[in-house]
């Protein structure tokens, strides 16, 4: 059972001999002292992705300890256990990044710590904290070190930031940014994928992004597994679906059948992990409208919601089902070595050419638009725009500014087009429910947002023209037409 669970949001200080802690309200907290043995892979496997795992012992109480990076943070996870046991609940987590290896120890940490709570209007903003940090071995002391931190308890981003100030005019500076481990065992921080040369031949290219969707794909694992948060999945599906669109987009300069097999394998991860989101984007486009109800009618209609709560706890059983099975496992393995060891052929066409071609596309399928187009129609155009990105996206360090200009204006693009096409999806959906209800009164609350969503469609289509046309002056800059 999962004790603790909290976003992880601190910055590191390292303060020079002598230093005097600024006069803060608050209090001091008591001297701690513990264990902590820190697990990875032989080949580091959650290190390199920012992933920590430890087992800390403290007061003869042993507790396992997994944070995982998140956007702005890292969500800590903290379990109680015993000692030679890693918890089920972390192995389930971890289950992708282990790939059935065995999570060893690889460093032991001895911590002495000293901290003060900074106090304002009754609450702790923040707590401050000097780490003196022994690398243990056996009963020898290989390394020692010190760290400062300070970590947010109930303070805002701007608590922090006004905190370091201060510590920093007093004489503290910026720390280690590597986890404890890293800086114990002298490993480097884990990185993204360098960026390639802009010169380098094309097949570098689509292997570096190829790279940059498998790190996010194995980042954004574990936190779809926990569930806590649906960025985390869409996160992951983005990941998932982007691979499988540059292998589409790079096709010329990859084996014809080994390409269309992978594109199977990463289509299955993408669809278990598809149907969920798509349920959390229609449950949360829906929470939204409904706010907009009379409070008789949300009563009404959370009934509806609670038919689609329980269709998305089945979809999220089966998705955590296969995310189990051998077969996710052999795709990891695959989309890995696809990355690294693509199996290309010989062209010489360009990735400018490709990135162009894909806008040519794009352009074509606009010059059929017109307000009164159908919805499918809108659909196809943001598929176009969404391959003319992914396009872009590959040919972006070689070409440079107007292909990155490029790529922020079509990312407007595609977020217009998609406010339509999840209006068009949830009207649909809540007509499939209605069938299912024999409720007078659910069927005139979906009446109300119905309505509403059609006006929603209707304001992207208004919109449209004037977004298209920043899109074709970004698209001239960077080809030319």
């Amino acid at each position: 059972m999962i004790l603790k669970e909290h976003l992880e949001r601190e910055v590191k200080l390292r303060t020079p001999p002598g230093f005097r802690l600024p006069d803060y309200p608050g209090r001091f907290i008591p001297r701690r002292v513990f264990t902590s043995t820190y697990f990875d892979t032989k080949r580091y496997a959650l290190g390199r992705l920012g992933i920590t795992l430890r087992r800390r012992i403290e007061q003869n109480k042993t507790k396992w300890q997994l944070k995982l990076p998140t956007a702005s943070s890292r969500l800590e996870l903290e379990i109680a256990g015993k000692p030679g046991y890693l918890p089920p609940e972390f192995r389930d987590l971890l289950f992708g990044l282990l790939q059935q290896e065995e999570a060893m120890p690889i460093a032991k940490l001895r911590t002495v710590r000293y901290g003060f709570q900074v106090h304002h209007n009754g609450k702790t903003l923040a707590e401050i904290t000097q780490d003196s940090v022994a690398l243990l071995d056996g009963r020898q002391i290989k390394r020692r070190f010190s760290e400062t931190e300070i970590e947010l308890i109930d303070g805002n981003e701007k608590d922090l930031l006004q905190i370091k100030d201060t510590m920093t005019k007093a004489g503290a500076f910026d720390g280690d940014p590597r986890p404890k481990v890293f800086q114990a065992l002298a490993l480097d921080l884990p990185e993204s994928p360098p960026r390639i040369d802009p010169s380098a031949p094309p097949i570098d290219h689509l292997k570096a992004i190829l790279k940059r969707q498998v790190r996010e794909i194995l980042v954004h694992d574990p936190g779809t597994r926990l569930g806590r948060d649906p960025e985390e999945l869409h996160q992951m599906r983005v990941a998932t679906r982007r691979f499988r669109a540059l292998l589409r987009t790079g096709h010329v300069f990859l084996d014809t059948e080994w390409m269309t097999l992978l594109r199977q394998e990463v289509g299955w991860l993408g669809g278990i992990l598809g149907t969920v989101r798509d349920y959390d984007v229609l449950l949360e486009d829906l929470q939204h409208e409904i706010e907009t109800l009379s409070q008789d009618d949300q009563t009404t209609f959370k009934d509806l919601l609670r038919i689609l709560d329980s269709q998305r706890e089945a979809a999220r059983a089966t998705m955590l089902e296969e995310l189990q099975s051998p077969r996710f496992l052999m795709v990891l393995n695959q989309l890995e070595h696809a990355a690294y060891f693509p199996e290309s052929v010989s062209t010489e066409v360009t990735l400018q050419e490709i990135s162009a071609n894909q806008y040519r596309k794009l352009r074509r399928c606009v010059q059929k638009w017109d307000k009164n187009c159908s919805n499918e129609d809108l659909h196809q155009i943001r598929i176009r725009a969404k391959r003319a990105r992914y396009a872009a996206e590959l040919a972006e360090h070689s070409m440079g500014k107007p292909a990155s200009q490029f790529i922020r204006q079509i990312k407007k693009f595609q977020d217009l087009l998609g406010s339509h096409q999840d209006a068009v999806i949830t009207e649909q959906r809540l007509r499939e429910l209605l069938r299912s209800s024999k409720s007078v009164e659910a069927g005139f609350s979906v009446g109300q947002i119905v309505e509403r969503l059609r006006k929603r469609r209707e304001q992207v289509r208004n919109q449209f023209s004037a977004c298209w046309k920043k899109l074709r002056k970004r698209g001239k800059d960077a080809w030319g037409r």
